[in-house]
């Protein structure tokens, strides 16, 4: 939104977060990130208010001015063309969605470059969320490297997404009951078996465990979990366990006291497991959610820091070959090291699909028009 204000020469207000989504979190924007940093680091770009000023306030309160989610993945065309226009005319404009409305490509490089400042300087978390995310990096680097497991295993993920692999009966029937209890979540009728084949489901806890062993890290690696609580509990997280017994969570290495402010506060505790993700030796996400793709993409922009991203739908394969004997264990390892070869955070470029932007490479997580390339990041080195 920073960067359509930009474009369009409007006044921004610092945003709403949702407070109606499943996470039901009350958090405000204040709560989570460093508001008056993020004012006057973007003053030479955009005016940005705290809030309305009282005439235009109430003229919201009392409905006199539109709400509208914008187009996903809108050009400034549209903006400049449909937008603007409805500012000019009730001098304030609500939209309500403001999550994948700008394109990825085909933007102004300007456009591009001020996005990226905004992610990566303007955006800076509360000073009380970013003590305590240093204080966990400082606990976990006492004991060596560290691998930080995005381990997207839920309920809310697996009802939303369908995906019902490995869970008992009685548990696909419990995700499917609350997948229709969540209006908003469209999708109703989902066959978990073909959509895990086709690469759309999260890794299981089990499969994840054979990926890292594939991978040779050793069983003595740090594994830090950045998830929610686990669908299934200690029995779904056996064989990770076993595979790896120095796992740790972040309400492992704090008091119950240090948490206790966040507690409730889904998306605080997230930007916990947000920092202790961009600063890890190794970044592993089981799936593409809007916070693997932010982390990704700010660990190229630190400068092309290790994260493996997982072909899904090539790994689907070779478990179930794994699995019924048709690859032996070196075979199977020798390939999902192949599979993998070239998806490890370098630096590459984005995938336009003209006309399918959700299927294109997420602007987020390879903003290469900021990025500098290793040659630079070797010279500015000296």
């Amino acid at each position: 939104m920073v960067a359509i204000a930009r474009y369009l020469n409007v006044t921004l207000v610092v945003p709403e977060l949702d407070k109606t989504s499943f996470w039901a979190d009350p958090s405000e924007f204040k709560d989570i990130f460093d508001v008056d940093h993020f004012i006057t680091s973007l003053r030479g770009e955009v005016r940005i208010l705290k809030e309305l000023p009282p005439r235009l306030k109430y003229r919201v309160q009392q409905g006199m001015v539109p709400s509208m989610p914008p187009v996903s993945w809108s050009n400034m065309s549209y903006y400049l063309h449909q937008i603007l226009p409805l500012i000019q005319k009730y001098k304030v404009l609500h939209l309500n969605k403001t999550d994948a409305r700008l394109a990825n490509n085909g933007l102004p490089l300007e456009i591009q470059k001020l996005r990226c400042r905004v992610n990566y300087h303007a955006l800076r978390f509360t000073a009380k969320i970013e003590e305590l995310g240093r204080r966990l990096l400082r606990m976990l680097g006492e004991n060596g490297p560290f691998l930080v497991l995005h381990l997207r295993y839920e309920m809310d993920m697996l009802a939303f997404s369908g995906c019902t692999h490995g869970c008992t009966d009685e548990e696909a029937e419990e995700l499917t009951r609350m997948r229709y209890a969540y209006p908003w979540w469209k999708e109703k009728v989902i066959n978990s078996e073909l959509k895990r084949l086709d690469g759309l489901c999260p890794l299981t806890p089990e499969e994840t465990a054979l990926v890292l062993q594939a991978f040779n890290f050793d069983k003595s690696m740090q594994i830090y979990i950045a998830a929610g609580e686990i669908y299934g509990g200690d029995r779904r997280m056996s064989a990770l366990s076993a595979a790896y017994p120095k796992m740790v969570r972040k309400e492992m290495l704090l008091n119950p006291d240090d948490l206790r402010p966040f507690q409730n506060h889904s998306s605080q505790m997230a930007a916990l497991d947000y920092i202790v993700s961009r600063e890890s030796n190794v970044f592993v996400p089981t799936y593409d959610g809007n916070m693997a793709k932010v982390v990704e993409g700010h660990r190229r922009f630190l400068g092309f820091r290790k994260t493996i991203l997982l072909d899904r739908k090539h790994l689907v394969g070779l478990f179930d070959q794994y699995n019924n004997g048709s690859l032996n264990w070196d075979e199977f390892a020798l390939a999902v090291k192949e599979v993998h070869a070239d998806r490890m955070g370098e630096p590459t470029k984005r995938i336009v699909i003209p006309d399918r932007p959700k299927e294109e490479d997420y602007f987020y997580a390879n903003p290469e028009e900021c990025l500098q390339q290793p040659s630079d990041l070797q010279r500015s080195s000296f």
